[in-house]
């Protein structure tokens, strides 16, 4: 009876170690089949194509292809929330940005948490925007504009790409920060606004530098700072907010890399090392370069500094946003 007593127990332990052995397996194995990125914005604009660049560039070291799937809709929370409910295994990635990561948390009632329904994965890049006044407007530079907007508040008019978008909240932030007072004047877009601005039909805009650097180097209009705490490698000669007179005015959208909550870490972390992967090869970057997207140091694409950091844009952003009564669709 004592050897089959054993025997049992000897079962029983070898049995309960199979589905350990089992999920060690799993991760090891991960991936062994087709990876899904889902981008929440239309195929063909900037976003969706950096996606595709970094997808591609992913699939040497995971050696499966990462597809990109365009689930649009609701100002792109329709294709996170997938991803929230989707099962924690590694094969479904939301490939998202600050509008929807950030923004649309302050401005909309989600159906998921944007900071407990994912894991992190690696921030992907980010882009600093301009401030730009049409070339007929007196100032020179970011402290003479400052100057000209409280001599003259509530006359000028700023051109946004909208409700929520970075040129609107940046607008309300330079606000904040200046002091200043002028209108905000919504368009479908940043490129109808820019066509404004080279117009003269508005005073000044908060553009990316793919739409306003081209128009700067045709005389079209007039560029004082960039809203990073670096300059740009697009335009090494524009200066810094900080540098300028405007410390802290500080507006670059970034993208980057969340899977559902509860993913295995190990899955987390065999994700990760593809996306550094990714962004280590030259091709990669100069791709991201051309559609004016800066990658940060390698100590900026881990997953621990993707959360610290996306909890720091929420802290900032949120209450700023809320105060401003801006509301989403």
């Amino acid at each position: 009876m004592k050897l089959c007593r054993r025997q049992f127990l000897h079962w029983a332990a070898a049995a309960a170690a199979l589905p350990a052995l089992g999920r060690g397996a799993s991760a090891q194995a991960f991936p062994s089949r087709p990876i899904t990125m889902i981008v929440p914005v239309p195929a063909g604009g900037a976003m969706d194509a950096v996606a595709r660049i970094v997808a591609e560039g992913m699939k040497g070291s995971l050696g499966q292809t990462v597809v990109v799937e365009n689930v649009t809709g609701a100002s792109g929370s329709i294709g996170v929330g997938r991803v929230a409910r989707a099962a924690p295994d590694g094969y479904m990635l939301s490939y998202s940005a600050f509008a929807m990561h950030v923004v649309s948390g302050a401005t909309m009632t989600l159906p998921y948490d944007v900071v407990a329904d994912f894991e992190p994965v690696a921030l992907i890049s980010a882009t600093p925007w301009l401030i730009a006044t049409k070339s007929a407007l007196p100032p020179n530079d970011l402290r003479g504009l400052i100057a000209w907007l409280k001599d003259n508040p509530d006359k000028a008019s700023l051109g946004t790409a909208g409700v929520g978008s970075p040129s609107h909240i940046g607008g309300v932030l330079f606000q904040n920060i200046t002091g200043t007072t002028f209108q905000l004047v919504p368009y479908r877009g940043t490129a109808p606004a820019a066509q404004d601005l080279v117009a003269g039909q508005i005073d000044l805009s908060i553009l990316d530098p793919i739409t306003a650097l081209p128009q700067l180097r045709a005389g079209r209009i007039k560029i004082h700072a960039v809203m990073a705490k670096k300059r740009t490698v697009m335009a090494s000669d524009i200066p810094t907010v900080d540098e300028a007179g405007a410390p802290g005015l500080h507006m670059a959208p970034w993208q980057a890399i969340w899977v559902p909550k509860a993913t295995p870490k190990e899955v987390v972390a065999r994700l990760n090392a593809a996306v550094v992967s990714a962004l280590a090869d030259p091709v990669v970057r100069q791709k991201l370069s051309e559609q004016s997207y800066e990658v940060g140091p390698r100590d900026e694409q881990t997953p621990e500094y993707l959360g610290a950091f996306h909890k720091a844009e929420i802290d900032k952003w949120w209450p700023i946003i809320k105060a401003a009564g801006i509301k989403g669709g």
